[in-house]
């Protein structure tokens, strides 16, 4: 037997003591994610072996040859860990490893959040099946929640296991592939609990700052301006989330009816849908974000982005200020983590707000 499944077992274990006199619904949780966390890790296989197997399909072989590639740069160019993550290939033989839902209330654009042993309190609950996610969303509506659902196609066990490459991003364009793998190895080498808007920003610094040495250095096929040019679009799209975001919570504040709030909430979410197709047309008519918008928007689809970006300026700048030297800038983001949470968003804030 392993150690790491040692590990686990023993993980096991303490989670199901810690939840042995909770409700039924908490056990069968931990259960699901347990048992969800196992069956991915039983279908991982050596890369290594793969692309000697002549079974193995011609262009997985030359996307698990770049995924080596991108690790290799990852640990060496960009001081990221070195360990055994991204080291092994598993087909889970769906779109998502997880589907994530989040709610929040009618009258709010705060998630709910939910705390749990190792993560903290994070703003979505995760689910290995798209089904168990459903029924969970289907609860959340029955309390008057405004709830989302999103496929994921990675995440990240904090270094407490070898993440595998999955059959869910493999096939990403390289550039993006690069960044996905970036980023889930920065939350394992950074990653404070119960502030995700911290770790999410801090991985999608690294991500942003990992994928653009990529490109320079080995991705030559990519037009580095493209790829900023895709990130612009991606940072305006947050930008008219978050504003939208803090109209909502001001107009939730007032006294005023329930009538008039839910007016009120309507009225807001068309307007933003008018925003975005300006802002469409200034994009030439890029359609990337026509799905999103498409849906019927809640508070929990807002709340659902924004954790990923809320500090990257201040942390660029951060970066700037250590002139690209990654080692200084991971002890200086080390101390921000050391920080009381409310300290650290000032101290951020501070960085932001003070010029180059």
């Amino acid at each position: 037997m392993s150690n790491r499944l040692i590990k686990l077992l023993r993980i096991c274990g303490i989670l199901l003591l810690t939840v042995a006199l909770s409700a039924c619904g908490r056990l069968a949780y931990y259960a699901h994610s347990i048992n969800g966390h196992l069956t991915i890790m039983s279908q991982r296989q050596d890369i290594d072996k793969l692309r000697k197997d002549p079974k193995t399909d011609a262009k997985l072989k030359q996307k698990l040859h770049k995924v080596q590639q991108i690790r290799r740069f990852a640990s060496k160019e960009l001081l990221l860990p070195d360990n055994k993550s991204f080291k092994k290939y598993a087909d889970l033989k769906r779109p998502y490893v997880v589907w994530n839902v989040v709610a929040a209330p009618e009258f709010s654009v705060k998630p709910k959040t939910w705390c749990f042993l190792f993560a903290g309190c994070i703003s979505y609950r995760g689910y290995f099946s798209k089904d168990k996610a459903q029924q969970f969303a289907d609860k959340l509506k029955a309390q008057g929640l405004d709830v989302t659902i999103g496929g994921v196609t990675a995440y990240s066990t904090l270094g407490w296991f070898a993440d595998p490459v999955l059959n869910t991003f493999i096939h990403y364009p390289t550039s993006r592939l690069a960044g996905l793998i970036f980023h889930e190895l920065a939350h394992q080498k950074i990653y404070v609990k119960s502030d995700s808007a911290f770790s999410e920003s801090l991985a999608t610094t690294v991500e942003l700052e990992g994928t653009r040495r990529w490109i320079q250095r080995y991705d030559s096929n990519v037009n580095f301006q493209s790829y900023l040019e895709r990130k612009n679009r991606q940072r305006r799209f947050v930008v008219l989330i978050q504003k939208y975001r803090t109209k909502l919570e001001r107009h939730y504040e007032k006294t005023q009816s329930i009538k008039e709030k839910r007016e009120g909430k309507k009225s807001m979410f068309r307007q933003m849908q008018a925003e975005y197709q300006i802002l469409k047309k200034g994009w030439g008519n890029y359609s990337g974000y026509d799905a999103w918008f498409s849906r019927d928007l809640n508070n929990a689809h807002l709340a659902s982005v924004g954790t990923y970006h809320n500090y990257v300026p201040a942390l660029q700048k951060l970066l700037r200020r250590t002139r690209g030297n990654l080692q200084a800038f991971y002890r200086e983001a080390e101390k921000l983590a050391a920080l009381p949470e409310q300290q650290r968003k000032q101290r951020l804030q501070q960085i932001n707000s003070h010029p180059d």
